[in-house]
């Protein structure tokens, strides 16, 4: 049971809802169980207990848990964030349409673009940072859903979703926001009028690099769209296993702390690398000079998130040179751990990404500052 008396802190240091009835256990247990008995009658021993691609308790504890964090009606976990990205764009019948965020995580454009392709939903990709010309595609092409990423992975780019979410008014477009980077902790969309909001919990919820998730929340649970992404959970079996719920459990009792030193690291290191004479431009919402900076303050609280990217001036041999160079961050895809992360991104995605083959990718992890900072500076001077 969710309290919700409670600080947010103190909520998550205690998993959602103190001990375990049954035992008094700290921790709740692991239930491997897949199927439930009925009795002589045929009557479920539990009524909540028939099979476990829904019935788990783990499931149970935990989606409650994130939906009292992003003020959602209901949530959903799902076997990855890919899968959970997939259950959304199903809501969408074929002849349908789909406006889509431009230069927004590759992995979900190229399943977008694929997948429309073949099921015969018209995709329309557009920088929704930019209003004016958000308002006369949505007007225009009366989407059916509007999927969003904020901040954007790996340019940060910030949207404005209340505005989107108000234009989205005039058409009954269904407004979905992918927070992986932000976290709910800093920024929760459905306060903001969003209708569903979807994280990787591969990233900063699990925050250990060992789990595999996704978790979809609305703020209506009688929604067509949301009844669609229940049923669609249920019968296509996306579902996580009770142990990686079990740890990604664990890992959102630690959130609030890893959170305060993820996102003070970055900013840190973002201020600190912003003037650097090999480095083009730090693209991070923290800083005063981000185009976005005063959108992100009003939108985010408690910071910016931990995700970072660094343009570098000279070749792309120069930065995988730099990237070779680091010792404390690892040279690893992924982002949201306690371990700080480099990525260079277009070797990862392809040139077909559009992404600059001078980009670094940073996720800031939770090392002391003076040696992220000392790590990438003695990098740097490597070229």
């Amino acid at each position: 049971m969710v309290k919700t008396d409670l600080h947010t802190d103190s909520l998550l240091a205690h998993g959602g809802g103190g001990f375990d009835a049954a035992t008094g256990a700290v921790v709740p247990p692991i239930q491997t169980a897949t199927t439930f008995v009925r009795d002589e009658n045929y009557d479920l021993v539990s009524g909540n207990h028939l099979y476990s691609r829904d019935d788990n308790d783990l499931f149970r504890k935990t989606e409650g848990l994130i939906a009292h964090l992003e003020g959602a009606a209901d949530s959903r976990l799902f076997a990855s964030g890919m899968a959970a990205i997939a259950a959304i764009m199903r809501t969408v019948k074929p002849g349908g349409t789909i406006l889509l965020q431009s230069d927004i995580y590759w992995g979900t454009t190229l399943f977008f673009r694929k997948n429309c392709e073949r099921t015969n939903i018209a995709l329309i990709e557009v920088d929704a940072s930019d209003l004016s010309v958000l308002k006369d595609t949505i007007e225009t092409a009366q989407p059916n859903l509007i999927f969003l990423e904020v901040p954007s992975n790996p340019f940060l780019a910030v949207v404005d979703i209340a505005a989107v979410a108000k234009l989205a008014e005039l058409t009954g477009s269904t407004v979905c926001v992918d927070a992986t980077a932000a976290t709910p902790l800093i920024m929760k969309p459905l306060s903001k009028g969003a209708d569903l909001v979807v994280h990787s919990a591969t990233k900063a919820l699990n925050g250990h690099s060992d789990v595999l998730g996704g978790v979809v929340s609305t703020a209506s649970a009688d929604t067509e769209a949301w009844q669609f992404i229940c049923a669609e959970r249920h019968d296509a079996g996306a579902v996580m296993g009770s142990f990686e719920t079990w740890l990604l459990l664990r890992g959102l009792r630690t959130l609030s702390l890893r959170v305060e030193r993820m996102n003070a690291n970055a900013q840190a290191l973002a201020k600190h690398f912003a003037a650097h004479p090999k480095i083009a431009e730090v693209l991070y919402p923290g800083l005063e000079t981000h185009k976005a900076h005063e959108l992100a303050s009003n939108q985010m609280s408690g910071g910016y998130g931990s995700l970072m990217s660094l343009i570098m001036k000279g070749s792309r041999e120069d930065a995988l040179k730099v990237t070779a160079a680091l010792n404390l961050f690892q040279r690893a895809t992924s982002l949201g751990g306690v371990e700080s992360l480099v990525e260079h991104r277009e070797t990862i995605e392809g040139p077909d990404s559009g992404i600059p083959d001078t980009l670094l990718r940073l996720s800031i992890g939770i090392e002391h500052i003076d040696d992220l900072i000392g790590d990438l500076e003695q990098a740097l001077n490597t070229v």
